[in-house]
């Protein structure tokens, strides 16, 4: 919907604008879901940033319970199906935005129905985060098992909201709580959500589900033991929604998404934005499957512009920058991360040298300070700043932001060590955190 709003403010009324949705939603916070879920936010309305009433006043044909099911490039053709059946749709220029789907293994589909063991589900729709409100309310009143399969985003925020409700909560991953991250900084992760009385089981992936009249009573992991549940969440990721296309005649990656250029062209008068696409890393140069709204919204723009004005702009890359939380009674954790770790360096075959540094979100004699951790690491070859992770108490997270900039303009250690930052007792120290991270990192180096 980015692309479509983008195309008529740029061409106004001569555009002809369609726009097919599978499902009966569009334009909401999917990353608000598990907020909602938690109670922090009062209605799926409050997630919807346009209703579906509101794209069609802006001027598009918007059409819900539409599935694209195929295209004819040769035709210029879409097939779709809707309530109505099978019907075919011409373009001049055509726009696959699909995004992804939450992933759904299967030992959580019972194969005679094939449909998902009851209690169990994933965190992707609104649809999803109804689904939750009404599983969670189900459980006892003193409180249920939750195992949440999948140790990333989702399922450190699920597993906030499942233990702000009151439920026993078991995380089972195959790595390690958000393994974006380097061991160092995911293992305070993971402390801090001990603390908060959440069970952590790592390097153990759900193999499957002791079931009881097709509802789900527990999970097993991988060495064999029962892991007690009376809902299983699914966070184990998403995979783009590209099943429908002939990837053979596409530019695609082996994740099965597509790979269109900087502009956001495909093909011959095919464009694609969003989580159906991977992405150029902007620090190593290679595609990369990071489906993140903040992507999704620029590529719909630069698209929407391009289709009107081509080479108006172009999408200039990721980093991998992403913030979240766990915040359970007096455990409060903001976890965030950009650029490389350890690991993704030594995989695209670049040195990087890194410190861990210890500090205060504020003056340690305010009461805003609280204890924070940043890791930065930067190419002892040039001294260039190559990711940065931060673990810690409020204010913590959004300092992330200063090295993702430092990052974006291919800056030095020594940039950031003496960058120009703010500062006031509530908010930092005389040498705020990330620079005397920076300037400890520059002494190594």
């Amino acid at each position: 919907m980015s692309a479509a709003h983008q195309a008529i403010r740029t061409a106004g009324p001569k555009l002809a604008v369609t726009a097919l949705e599978a499902t009966g939603d569009t334009s909401y916070s999917a990353c608000g879901i598990p907020y909602w879920v938690a109670g922090d936010v009062s209605s799926a309305d409050a997630l919807v940033a346009r209703t579906a009433e509101q794209h069609r006043k802006a001027g598009i044909d918007l059409r819900l319970g539409a599935t694209a099911t195929g295209i004819d490039r040769q035709a210029r053709t879409v097939t779709y199906r809707d309530a109505a059946g099978e019907q075919v749709l011409g373009y001049d220029e055509l726009v696959i935005a699909t995004g992804a789907s939450a992933v759904v293994p299967d030992w959580a589909v019972d194969p005679r129905t094939g449909q998902r063991y009851a209690g169990v589900a994933p965190v992707k729709t609104l649809t999803d985060g109804a689904a939750w409100l009404d599983l969670l309310a189900g459980l006892p009143g003193g409180g249920g098992r939750v195992v949440i399969a999948g140790g990333g985003y989702i399922g450190v925020e699920m597993a906030e909201a499942a233990r702000r409700r009151g439920h026993t909560v078991t995380v089972i991953t195959r790595n390690r709580v958000m393994s974006s991250m380097d061991p160092d900084l995911s293992a305070r992760i993971e402390k801090g959500m001990h603390e908060a009385g959440v069970r952590v089981l790592t390097g153990l992936p759900v193999v499957r589900l002791d079931v009881a009249d097709g509802r789900v009573r527990g999970a097993y992991t991988a060495d064999g033991e029962l892991h007690p549940a009376d809902l299983v969440v699914l966070a184990l990721g998403v995979t783009p929604n590209t099943a429908y296309l002939d990837l053979a005649e596409l530019p695609s990656g082996p994740s099965g998404a597509l790979r269109p250029e900087p502009d956001g062209s495909l093909a011959d008068g095919i464009w694609a934005a969003g989580d159906c696409c991977e992405t150029r890393h902007r620090l190593t140069g290679t595609w990369t499957y990071l489906p993140l709204g903040t992507h999704a919204n620029k590529q719909g723009r630069i698209v929407g512009t391009n289709l009107v004005t081509p080479g108006a702009l172009r999408f200039g890359g990721v980093l991998g920058t992403a913030i979240t939380r766990f915040a359970v009674d007096t455990t409060y954790l903001e976890i965030a991360r950009t650029g490389l770790s350890e690991h993704e360096a030594a995989a695209a075959g670049i040195e990087v040298t890194s410190l861990v540094t210890e500090g205060s979100t504020a003056s340690g004699y305010m009461s805003e300070a609280d204890p924070i951790t940043v890791k930065l690491l930067a190419a002892p070859s040039d001294r260039r700043l190559m990711g940065a992770q931060i673990v810690g108490g409020r204010g913590a997270g959004k300092r992330v932001d200063a090295v993702a900039t430092a990052l974006w303009h291919g800056a030095t250690v020594d940039d950031l060590a003496w960058s120009d930052l703010s500062y006031a007792p509530p908010f930092a120290t005389a040498w705020e955190i990330v620079q005397v991270a920076a300037r400890r990192l520059a002494d190594r180096l």
